[in-house]
């Protein structure tokens, strides 16, 4: 009951305004009020500061300078597999796209094309292919990694809502992934094709970022906006850097059908760690 309570009042609160309060306070330069708001998060969700490269709270100038704290060198070795798995969080779900269906949770489902801002060209390169729904939590480490090399394509913005996308709200409300703000990111890999990384928003995460481009905030906000990177050699490789949230969320991974096998002790709610393998291409 608690918990049906707390996602239906998601409904009625104000979330872009919270989030817009919430981005202003992360980004305010308030020198001991900020350690002290540091202090407390990292107490409340027992953040380990061993693995970043700087552990002194009392350095960081604001609340999102923290948050996005690079690890030291070593924290987290990347895989020799197929595919490295591109953040520290936790398994929501994964499996096969069932036609263009992927699952949110039990009874919840979105379609690929929904995800994908209404692009059904784009959708179908997904056709029964794979998912994986990866969910950060606060205490997580907010950078996000490549999978495997790849060269970039396309960056598609689209608007929508900022429902907390915790497991209790993805239980709760229908399409969430696919009605949150979300960053899509496009690549080509030259070794496994096409694959999609979608970032996707919640309340009080004062934005997305990834390092071609920075913080992803297009005018006007309330319109589909695409950035296509064909002229440009846009090249990472796996384990290196492509963007980050500040505050917590969820990226959701799409590979074409044939493309990957997951690990074989992946599962839903299983913790994972940025590097370990997430899977290898199956041989066909």
């Amino acid at each position: 009951m608690f918990e049906r309570l707390r996602v239906a009042s998601q409904y009625i609160l104000p979330k872009r305004g919270l989030t817009t309060f919430a981005g202003r306070i992360a980004a305010a330069e308030r020198g001991r009020l900020t350690t002290r708001l540091i202090g407390w998060f990292v107490g409340k969700y027992a953040v380990d500061m061993s693995e970043a490269r700087n552990p002194d709270i009392s350095s960081y100038s604001s609340f999102n300078a923290f948050f996005t704290r690079p690890l030291k060198a070593g924290a987290r070795p990347i895989t020799t597999a197929d595919f490295a798995c591109p953040v520290d969080g936790a398994i929501s779900q994964l499996g096969a796209v069932d036609d263009h269906r992927i699952l949110q949770a039990k009874g919840h489902f979105f379609t690929t094309t929904e995800l994908l801002g209404g692009d059904a060209a784009l959708a179908a390169k997904f056709r029964n292919g794979s998912f994986a729904n990866l969910y950060l939590s606060p205490r997580d480490y907010h950078r996000l990694h490549m999978p495997c090399d790849a060269r970039l394509t396309d960056m598609i913005y689209v608007p929508g809502s900022l429902f907390s996308v915790n497991p209790a709200t993805a239980r709760g409300v229908p399409n969430l992934f696919a009605r949150n703000e979300r960053v899509i990111c496009m690549f080509e890999s030259p070794e496994h094709g096409t694959f999609a990384m979608v970032l996707v928003g919640a309340t009080i995460v004062g934005s997305m970022a990834t390092v071609w481009h920075g913080v992803v905030k297009p005018k006007p906000a309330n319109k589909i906006t695409r950035w296509t990177y064909a002229d440009e050699n846009i090249t990472l490789e796996k384990g290196e850097e492509m963007g980050r949230f500040l505050l917590g969320s969820t990226i959701v991974m799409l590979f074409p059908q044939h493309s990957i096998a997951f690990s074989a002790d992946w599962a839903p709610e299983r913790l994972v760690r940025l590097g370990e393998t997430m899977g290898e291409r199956p041989g066909l």
